[in-house]
Order: C-alpha cells, then structure tokens, then sequence
C-alpha cells in the first residue's frame, strides 16, 4: 500500500532526512514528532487548520510538531504564531488540500476603514523552523486590489510542492529566509514582494494578468534578495508581465537557467521611477525561452558570467551564520 504523505514525513524524521537549525547533533532516534490531524468531514479530532494549530503550544528539534490536513477546501485564516517553531502542515495533494479565503485591502473593519494590505493574509507564518508541504494557499478575492495568500515573518521557512493563488501581492515574505521548491505561484501584480531572502527552486510562476511577478524590497546590506532557479515563467493569453521592479532601490532579483515565456515584455524589467535603478540588483544568466532577449534588457540589470552564476547557490544564498541546510 503506497505511504500517505504523513508516514513519509515522519519516516523522513526518523532517519534524519530533515536538518533543523542547531539540531545537527541530534540522533534521528531521540527525535520524536507529535502529529495532528485535521479532516472537514469529522474523521480527525480537528475540523480547522487553526484549531490543530492551536492545540499544540511549541516545538522543538526533538519534539517537531506534523498537523496532516487531509483533503479538503478550509475556508479560513491560519495563523502559526511566533512561539510554534518547528511546525509542519502537511498535505496529501496539493490539488485538493486547500487553505483559502478572501480579504482585500479596501474591505473596511468595524469603524469604516479599509483594512489595509497587511490585514489580508489568509495565512500567516510568524514562527521559525516552519515548513509546508502539499497544500494550496489561496487569496480567492481576485482581482480587488491588494490581497495576500500567505505572509510570512519568520526565519528559515520551507515550501515543498505547495501552491499559492492570487491577483495582487500573492505572496509577501517579509523578513527572514525562505525556500521554495516544485511550487505553482499565480498573480499578476507584484504578486511575490517583500525584504526577505528566498530561493525558488523548480517552481511555476504564472502571470494571470498584465503587470509585475516580484517587487523585492531587499536591505541595501543584504547581499541576496530573490533566486529563481531552473523555474519556468508562463502566462494567460495576451498577457505581458515584467521580470519585477523594485518596491525599495537595492531591490535583488536574480532568475538562473530559466525558461521566460513571451508573457514576458522584451525589457524584461521595470524602475518603478527610482531616481537611480542602477542601485537595484536585478541578474539573469542563461535565461531560455520566447521571453529571454538580453539584447533588449535595460543597461541598469546584468547578465551573469558562469563563474559569477556558479557561486550562487542554495548554501551560499540561505546559509548565512547559522549554516541552513533546506536541501536537508
């Protein structure tokens, strides 16, 4: 019988498959998770995401916490709050495991004022050591303005074969370090921003409508913003989106060995109308594809020689002092 995603999970675990910060010591055999499960339908204790959020206070290197969500659309916000660290979500399919709701920045609260963007989340990641797998994260509200799928505040979050559906601001990752791998992103304008440091392997980025994929905001004193790696760039029929554009000027964004479609504009990149874009940090090398014309890129962005390409890599981007290890 073929394992559910949860036993792999906790077999992965077991044998020691997944690197946690400051845990390299640890023997597989003394870590030991405590698993949730969540089901729409009444078979699990839980019924919501949240509430098996809740139901388990921390967890540690030793002790990480897996909440199987079983198949199903979850109509409601998530929020995994700072002290949770080493919390998983983890999906069957991400077709059919599905967190979704739909704030918009213009929704007014209570007193009759817009809520503003950073209240749209439907799910939020403020704890460290988080990770999710198999799941869809989903802002249903379209096309209303400003509305995010997932924030995430917190240090060294994973990604695995998960999806992430909006219009506007599809993903913010505020702060921190974040990995991506085998995901399908949908948006249309500025659809994934924010200052932290990411990398984005074998994903699927998707223009739904004309405008930006990224508007990173990266400190001028943070060597690495945004790495697409081997990541394929589509789009819907007549749409022309840019590569990104810098919501601050030391914006980084870098696309390795990717295939642009020609939903991508020929200039590939936009200024924002920054007084001086040449301080933004925007790269290609090897980019393939109807959409990569290097010819036509502004002089302000860079193609990448293979030494310089080379020495960006997983270890190098994410590293840092603690030595993060996704791949792991």
């Amino acid at each position: 019988m073929k394992p559910t995603a949860l036993q792999i999970v906790a077999l992965s675990l077991a044998l020691g498959a997944f690197s946690f910060t400051g845990c390299r010591s640890i023997k597989p055999a003394a870590i030991k998770p405590t698993t949730v499960e969540v089901a729409q339908d009444g078979s699990a204790k839980f019924t919501t995401v949240q509430e098996a959020i809740m139901s388990v206070p921390i967890g540690t290197p030793t002790n990480p916490v897996i909440i199987h969500i079983k198949p199903g659309t979850y109509h409601e916000l998530i929020y995994v709050q700072r002290e949770k660290r080493f919390f998983r979500l983890v999906g069957d399919d991400a077709d059919k495991t599905i967190i979704t709701y739909g704030l918009y920045a213009n929704m007014t609260n209570l007193d009759g004022k817009p809520i503003g963007t950073f209240r749209t989340p439907t799910a939020i990641i403020d704890a460290e050591d988080f990770v999710a797998e198999n799941i869809t994260f989903e802002n249903s509200a379209g096309p209303k303005g400003q509305a995010l799928a997932i924030r995430v505040d917190g240090d060294r979050a994973a990604f695995r074969n998960c999806r992430f559906l909006g219009w506007q601001d599809t993903i913010f990752i505020n702060r921190g370090r974040d990995y991506f791998e085998n995901c399908y992103v949908e948006g249309a304008t500025d659809f994934i921003f924010g200052g932290a440091t990411a990398w984005f392997q074998d994903c699927h980025i998707h223009c739904a409508g004309n405008g930006y994929i990224t508007a990173a905001s990266t400190p001028y004193d943070v060597r690495y913003g945004y790495v697409f790696d081997h990541c394929a760039l589509t789009g819907a029929t007549n749409v022309q989106s840019y590569l990104g554009r810098p919501w601050r000027v030391y914006a980084s964004t870098i696309y390795l060995n990717t295939e642009i479609s020609d939903a991508i504009k020929p200039t590939g990149w936009d200024a924002w109308g920054k007084a001086d874009p040449a301080k933004t940090r925007y790269a290609e090398f090897n980019s393939t594809g109807a959409g990569a014309n290097p010819a036509a890129r502004p002089k302000w962005t860079r193609q990448l020689t293979a030494p310089e390409a080379a020495k960006i890599t997983v270890k190098n981007v994410l590293g840092r002092e603690d030595g993060w290890e996704p791949l792991q």
